[in-house]
C-alpha cells in the first residue's frame, strides 16, 4: 500500500446547462473533464474522478459526490479554494475530505435522491427557464401522488427507461417518491432509489404529469408501469428540471 496516496472525496454543485453531462467525452464539454483538468493543474498529476453516477446533458447537481486519488500534499482547504478559483462559475466545490482507501463514490453509494422541479403557472419565466420544466396546465397533485405510490419498492422499470438504455437489467428499488407544491408555483418531485436507469426519473415525471393533467387515469398509469413497454409511457421531461440532490452512503 502506498501510504502517501490520499483518497479525497469532493462534494460538487453544478449547473449542467452548458455541458454534455458529467461523463468525460473526447469531443464535448463535460463536468468531469473540466474538473479533472483543473485538478491535474493543481496536483501536477493525471487525475481520474470517480462519480456517484453520470448525470445527462443539461442535468444539474446540488451535491454530486466524486473521489480521486493523489500523492499531492496540497491541503484540503487549498484544494477547495484552488479549484473554485480555476473552475467556471457554474461549477463549485462545496467540500473536500480525505476518506478511507476503499471508498468509491459510485460503488459505496447506498441510494441517491433526485429532485425534479416543475414551474406550474400560466406564463413562463426568463429566470427559471434553465432550472425547471414550465407546465402551464393545472395539475391534480393527489392523483399524481396516488400514481407515484405504485413505484415504491423493487420493480422492473422498463416502461420508464430510455429506448437506448445500456443497463444490464431494468430492476431497481425506489425507497421514496414525494410531491410537494410550493407557494411560488413550483412543484418539487423527490425520488430516492438504489439506482436509476437512463432517463428513468424524467420518464416517470413526464408520465406523472399526464396523470396530473387527467390525460390518463391512475389505473392507466399502473397498467403502463406493469406493461414494461416504454412506448406506452409519457414524454421524457426536459433535463433542465432535474437535479442530483443527495447521495447517501
Amino acid at each position: 500500500m502506498n501510504h502517501s496516496l490520499r483518497n479525497i472525496k469532493l462534494i460538487i454543485e453544478y449547473d449542467g446547462t452548458l455541458y454534455h453531462g458529467w461523463q468525460y467525452q473526447t469531443n464535448a464539454l463535460t463536468i468531469q473533464r473540466v474538473i479533472e483538468d483543473k485538478l491535474s493543474l493543481i496536483t501536477n498529476e493525471n487525475i481520474s474522478l470517480i462519480a456517484s453516477g453520470r448525470t445527462d446533458a443539461g442535468v444539474h447537481a446540488l451535491a454530486q459526490v466524486a473521489n480521486f486519488r493523489t500523492t499531492s500534499k496540497v491541503p484540503l482547504d487549498a484544494f477547495i479554494k484552488g479549484l473554485n478559483s480555476l473552475l467556471p462559475p457554474d461549477i463549485i466545490i462545496k467540500e473536500a475530505a480525505v476518506v478511507k482507501e476503499n471508498f468509491d463514490a459510485r460503488r459505496s453509494a447506498k441510494s441517491k435522491i433526485y429532485l425534479f422541479i416543475i414551474f406550474n403557472t400560466s406564463a413562463p419565466s426568463v429566470f427559471y427557464r434553465n432550472h425547471s420544466w414550465f407546465v402551464p396546465f393545472e395539475l391534480d397533485m393527489d392523483l399524481m401522488r396516488s400514481a407515484g405510490f405504485f413505484l415504491i419498492g423493487r420493480h422492473d422499470f422498463s416502461s420508464f427507461q430510455s429506448s437506448n438504455n445500456d443497463s444490464a437489467h431494468p430492476i431497481r428499488e425506489l425507497m421514496n417518491l414525494s410531491l410537494d407544491k410550493k407557494e411560488n408555483r413550483f412543484i418539487h418531485i423527490n425520488v430516492e432509489g438504489n439506482g436509476f436507469l437512463k432517463y428513468m426519473v424524467r420518464n416517470i415525471v413526464g408520465t406523472l404529469v399526464d396523470v396530473g393533467r387527467k390525460k390518463i387515469t391512475v389505473d392507466k398509469f399502473k397498467a403502463i408501469f406493469e406493461a414494461g413497454d416504454r412506448t406506452l409511457a409519457g414524454i421524457t421531461a426536459p433535463s433542465r428540471g432535474l437535479f442530483l440532490k443527495e447521495v447517501k452512503y
